[in-house]
């Protein structure tokens, strides 16, 4: 069900209201307390928002960010996951886990459970599965604890990855198309797919202090940043 969100901010005397398309969001502040929501308990498909999980368990598992691994090292891969939302450098990044595919996606889940996202289940690294699934209360959670990684937080505010292989340089965009051009960015993932619809999940610095926000099912890959940034700023 579309909501129209309308909250009544005066800047230099302009009045801002927004159409909402997302199914369900929410912002919070620093400290995760939710400021706004509309449905945050409703479970959806997340997408690409699943990457994050990936890489935090990989990077917990504490393996050589400098082995190389198709073609690209760890540390790359890390960053295409998260900052071109490669799906196949999260498949390689899972499937070369201690353990393999299977344990990479046992400690997903494991990882959720203990950051408190008791509403929230992992099949897989990319979050192309429809069966990826959480709410939006308990991606803040996600976002929280992403936050205190440092590839995480070096990916969010990385607009373009740039690696060289051979005497050939390759560049791959954030699929955050703002980011280095507006607003400080702490954590920062989109995702899309059909099922899942817009989604992104940030953090970021703002005037009135950290903010927290989640859009999930956003009519499209062009409505889900508008909405966040309205949802970040005016509530």
């Amino acid at each position: 069900m579309k909501t129209f969100l309308c909250i009544l901010t005066l800047v230099a005397s302009n009045v801002f209201a927004m159409d909402i398309t997302a199914t369900s969001w929410l912002v919070a502040d620093g400290e995760g307390k939710i400021i706004q929501s509309e449905s945050p308990d409703i479970s959806r498909s997340i997408a690409s928002i699943t990457k994050l999980m990936t890489v935090m368990v990989v990077v917990d598992a504490g393996q050589n960010p400098k082995q190389v691994i198709n073609g690209f090292t760890r540390e790359q891969h890390i960053q295409l996951a998260l900052v071109h939302s490669s799906n196949k450098s999260a498949t390689i990044l899972c499937d070369s886990y201690p353990g393999g595919r299977i344990q990479c996606i046992r400690d997903m889940n494991t990882k959720a459970v203990a950051i408190g996202m008791n509403n929230t289940r992992f099949i897989e690294p990319t979050g192309l599965s429809p069966m990826n699934t959480s709410t939006a209360k308990d991606l803040v959670q996600l976002v929280l604890s992403a936050s205190y990684y440092p590839s995480i937080r070096e990916a969010s505010s990385t607009s373009q990855v740039k690696i060289k292989i051979r005497k050939k340089w390759f560049f791959f965009n954030n699929t955050n198309p703002i980011i280095g051009k507006r607003h400080e960015f702490i954590v920062s993932k989109t995702g899309w797919t059909t099922i899942a619809g817009g989604c992104i999940v940030m953090m970021l610095n703002t005037d009135i202090g950290k903010r927290v926000v989640v859009v999930l099912g956003s009519k499209d890959t062009h409505t889900r940043i508008p909405e966040a940034e309205f949802i970040a700023l005016y509530s």
